[in-house]
C-alpha cells in the first residue's frame, strides 16, 4: 500500500498537468465572457502540431545519425503546439466575436473537426489515419518531470495574481461581468475577449504538446480522451478561480493516476479499471452537485456584446 501511495503522487502530478493547463485556459476565456467548449479540440490540434513538427524536424537528422539528440527540436515542437492551439482559438474567437455566432455551436464544430482533420494530416505525412511516427527527441525531464509540469503548477499563483492584483485582471473580470460598464470607462471589449480566448488556446495547445511529446512520444488519434471536457468540469467545480481549479484538477488527476497504477494487477477487472476515472468523475460531480449549483459563472458569459 505504501508503495502504491508513493507511486501515486508523481503519477497524479503528471495526470493533473494537462487538465490544469487546459482548465486555467478555459478560465481566462470564460472570465472574459466567452464560452469555450472547444478545449477538447484545441488539445488535439496542439498535440498534432507538436508531434508532427518535432518528427519532421528530426527526421533528416536521424537519417544521418539515428541516435542523435538535438536539444532545440522538442522546444520548437512545443512552440508549434502552442501556436496550433492559438490558431484554433483565434478561429473560435473570430466566429463568436466578429460574426456573433453561437459560442456553443462554434466550440462543438471545432471539437468535431478535431476528430477528422488529424486523420487527413496523418494520412498525408505517414500513410495512416491513427498515429504519427514515433519521435526520438521528446521534451527533457527535470527531476523526473516534464518542464510543463512545473509550468502548470507555477501558473496557478501567477493566474491568481494576474486576475486579482493587476489592472489587466480587473478589466478582464469587468468585461466578463458587465461589458457595458467596462466599455463606458474605455475598456476595449473585443480586444480583451480576443486576448483571453487566444490565451486559452495557448494553454490548451501546451496541454496537447505535453501529451504528444512530453508524456508520450507520438500523436495518437483522440489521445486527449475527454481531457478537455474534464477540464471544463474542473473549471466549473473550481468556480473559475485558480485555486479552486488547482484543487479540482488534482482530484481528477488523482483518479486517473489511480487507474494507471491499478492496471496490470488483479485488484479489479481491466475494463472497470479503465472506466474508473470517468466513473469517479461522475460520482464526484453528482455528489458535489450542490456545490456546483452555488458556483456563479461570469454574468455576461455566452452573451453577445453589441457596442
Amino acid at each position: 500500500m505504501a508503495t502504491l501511495f508513493l507511486a501515486l503522487i508523481p503519477a497524479t502530478l503528471r495526470s493533473t498537468t494537462p487538465l490544469l493547463l487546459t482548465a486555467l485556459g478555459g478560465m481566462y476565456s470564460e472570465r472574459s465572457g466567452v464560452v469555450n467548449i472547444a478545449l477538447e479540440g484545441i488539445i488535439l490540434f496542439g498535440a498534432l502540431a507538436a508531434a508532427v513538427t518535432t518528427q519532421q524536424l528530426e527526421a533528416p537528422i536521424l537519417a544521418q545519425t539515428p541516435a542523435a539528440r538535438v536539444v532545440w527540436i522538442p522546444w520548437v515542437g512545443l512552440l508549434a503546439g502552442a501556436l496550433g492551439g492559438v490558431a484554433i482559438a483565434f478561429v473560435h474567437a473570430l466566429v463568436c466575436l466578429h460574426y456573433k455566432a453561437d459560442q456553443i455551436v462554434s466550440g462543438t464544430a471545432i471539437n468535431l473537426l478535431a476528430l477528422s482533420v488529424p486523420s487527413l494530416v496523418l494520412q498525408y505525412f505517414y500513410g495512416n489515419t491513427t498515429n504519427s511516427q514515433e519521435i526520438v527527441n521528446r521534451l527533457p525531464l527535470w527531476n523526473g518531470f516534464s518542464p510543463l509540469v512545473y509550468l502548470a503548477f507555477l501558473l496557478v499563483p501567477v493566474s491568481w495574481w494576474l486576475l486579482f492584483k493587476t489592472p489587466w485582471g480587473l478589466r478582464l473580470r469587468a468585461v466578463g461581468e458587465h461589458p457595458q460598464a467596462a466599455d463606458t470607462v474605455g475598456v476595449d471589449i473585443l480586444r480583451m475577449r480576443y486576448g483571453a480566448v487566444m490565451l486559452s488556446g495557448l494553454l490548451g495547445g501546451l496541454a496537447g504538446a505535453y501529451l504528444s511529446i512530453g508524456f508520450l512520444n507520438q500523436f495518437v488519434r483522440n489521445m486527449s480522451a475527454g481531457k478537455g471536457f474534464i477540464s471544463l468540469a474542473a473549471m466549473i467545480f473550481g468556480k473559475w478561480h485558480p485555486l479552486g481549479i488547482l484543487g479540482s484538477t488534482l482530484l481528477f488527476g488523482a483518479t486517473d493516476a489511480l487507474a494507471i497504477q491499478l492496471q496490470g494487477g488483479d485488484v479489479m477487472p481491466p475494463v472497470l479499471i479503465q472506466a474508473l476515472p470517468f466513473v469517479l468523475t461522475m460520482l464526484v460531480l453528482s455528489g458535489m452537485l450542490s456545490r456546483i449549483r452555488q458556483a456563479r459563472p461570469p454574468a455576461a458569459l455566452g452573451k453577445v456584446y453589441h457596442n
